[in-house]
């Protein structure tokens, strides 16, 4: 072995840029003493050459990537990695690379020979273990998958955690189980996910989501820890990539909203976009006379004043065209107005009014409102009087192929379609303060914002879906922090790593695909969903079960299950609840 001080060089080339690494013929770099370990052989490159190379370029030196020491706990050789002598990976291709975080932990990365805005690598094989896999099954929307082997693995999984037994017996685990988790996180401007293929192959993905941002490589693309106990390995590895990323905060950080501590009920069943202040008149009234009165509220979407060049007046209305419709105000819709000589009992004056009186009939503690993270689903109108000054931007989502390859989603299908009116980064601070601001002028407490993994669909030329969302999460929280008085928002369709790892306030995330009452073989399956997907968001935020019904042969169970969970409970039935089943929420 050759051993050249690099003590003096300086950047911008990586050295596997310059050398095809190998088994037989291995780089890495000792980071104690600055120095390249290389190792010729016939078939490599030879001493001489890479004297030659080295000063013509400039080569920017890193951590180990290639090679441990066989005494750590994960080494990388002889195209395995190994976990205290056990395989968990076989036939790792040679551009992998693999950087040490602190034993146990490592990141594991790769390398190409082309620049691109979207990369899928190869990790090696997996066999032999039991898989679980949390993965995106919709653009939204998370749920949990089992298996044996890489083949198991879908596209756009966010987690994965292995179980097996064995080892040598150095780390105590031989004929006990031990378990490795991955979590692929976000690598400077890329995001990047797990999959497998019908090789048992287990292979990852990192994308930017904008053509023009590029690389050929990526070295803390997958977080990997192992541990005897799964969740005390969660547990500690947030803390690890808490620390490491710097760029979101663990929920036993936050701070709680205090809607946590109260029953409550959403208007969207019950209405859907036609909420009206009499309408939820009535269903507060009728939730106080059933026995459980509701402390807090969400109006739901219909409130805002919108308009849909797709919907026409007198003409039958098409399939997901609402997802068309645009912000035309800030400002609270004509329902919660009262107009001329209207009976004051049927609308009030406007909605502070409104809410000031509903909190004094029914005791109501918190009040929140429904908006989506681009205003509405179609965005904010470019040319509307009071929305132009946001310079908001037409754009067509593009969906990433991980994404498509598993569920397709109506709304975003109609997204696609339609179009967003996207606000200008440079504009969506104001955007969100003016909003916000004005809420709380009419005596609102908080809102729950939904739509939000759409930034990953529109982030061409705005810099990648990393960079994009971590900018309007940092514009939402701060104008939470700003206008609100109580941490009060919960994040909804925001179950993608892009929206995770910038939760630094944020304590409140759906942990679930829709609650859906009709159909009898999901009432188990949204449970499953909550609690698996909990393992991961549960580090993060207070993990939000979704509404339920109350009048349904699945209503106990699903009250039983949130009560367990720590969750918020609300439900979401009609304006009647007469016929209730008070004894489910109590």
């Amino acid at each position: 072995m050759n051993i050249i001080d690099s003590s003096s060089m300086g950047a911008p080339v990586l050295l596997h840029q310059i050398f095809n690494t190998r088994h037989n013929n291995s780089l890495f770099l000792c980071p104690t003493h600055k120095r390249v370990h290389f190792c010729s052989s016939s078939n490599g490159c030879t001493l001489r050459s890479f004297l030659s190379t080295w000063h013509n370029k400039k080569i920017r030196w890193c951590q180990p990537r290639c090679c441990l020491s066989s005494k750590e706990a994960v080494v990388l050789e002889e195209r395995c990695l190994r976990i205290n002598g056990q395989d968990v990976l076989t036939d790792v291709p040679d551009n992998v690379v693999l950087t040490q975080l602190k034993t146990p932990s490592v990141f594991l990365g790769a390398i190409s020979d082309e620049a691109s805005s979207r990369h899928v690598f190869k990790l090696g094989v997996l066999r032999d273990a039991r898989v679980l896999c949390l993965f995106r099954f919709k653009i939204w929307w998370m749920v949990p998958r089992m298996g044996n082997s890489g083949k198991d693995v879908p596209a756009e999984t966010q987690m994965l955690l292995l179980e097996s037994r064995g080892g040598d017996g150095s780390g105590g685990y031989e004929g006990e189980p031990f378990y490795v988790l991955f979590l692929p996180v976000l690598d400077s401007e890329f995001r990047s996910s797990l999959l497998g293929n019908s090789a048992e192959e287990l292979l990852f993905c990192i994308e930017s989501g904008d053509p023009g941002i590029v690389t050929s490589q990526t070295l803390e693309a997958i977080f990997m820890n192992s541990g005897n106990n799964p969740f005390d390995l969660m547990k500690q590895s947030m803390k690890m990539l808490e620390k490491h990323m710097g760029t979101f905060a663990l929920r036993e950080t936050k701070r709680m909203p205090g809607m946590l501590d109260y029953f409550g009920w959403c208007t969207w069943d019950a209405f859907y976009t036609d909420v009206n202040p009499q309408g939820i008149k009535d269903g507060l009234k009728s939730l106080s006379e059933g026995g459980t009165p509701a402390r807090f509220l969400i109006i739901d979407d219909g409130w805002q004043d919108v308009g849909n060049e797709f919907q026409k007046e007198g003409e039958p209305l098409t399939e997901g065209s609402q997802f068309g419709g645009r912000l035309l105000s800030i400002k609270v819709n004509s329902k919660f107005h009262k107009k001329g000589n209207e009976p004051l009992n049927e609308a009030p004056s406007n909605l502070k009014d409104f809410v000031s009186w509903i909190r004094m009939e029914f005791g109501l503690k918190y009040v929140y409102v429904w908006h989506a993270l681009m205003g509405y689903w179609g965005g904010v109108q470019p040319d509307a009087p009071e929305t132009k000054k946001y310079k908001s931007n037409l754009r067509y989502p593009v969906q990433s192929p991980g994404v498509l390859a598993n569920m397709r989603d109506i709304a975003m299908d109609c997204m696609e379609k339609y179009g967003v009116c996207t606000i200008d980064p440079a504009k969506v601070s104001e955007f969100y303060d003016d909003l916000h601001g004005y809420l709380v002028s009419q005596d609102v407490d908080g809102v729950k914002v939904d739509v939000q993994n759409i930034l990953e669909t529109i982030a061409t030329g705005l810099g990648g879906r990393v960079l994009l969302t971590r900018h309007f999460q940092e514009a939402l929280e701060k104008s939470i922090a700003k206008n609100f008085r109580d941490n009060s928002i919960i994040c909804c369709m925001g179950q993608s790593t892009d929206s995770i790892y910038h939760s630094k306030r944020s304590a409140i995330t759906r942990a679930s695909d829709d609650y859906w009452p009709k159909d009898p073989t999901k009432q188990s399956l949204h449970i499953a969903a909550v609690a698996f997907n909990s393992i991961f968001l549960g580090e993060v935020v207070v993990p939000d079960w979704d509404m339920f019904y109350s009048k349904h042969h699945a209503a106990e169970f699903h009250a039983v299950a949130r009560a367990i969970g720590g969750c918020g409970v609300y439900v979401r039935s009609g304006r009647d609840f007469s016929q209730h089943k008070p004894h489910s929420i109590m």
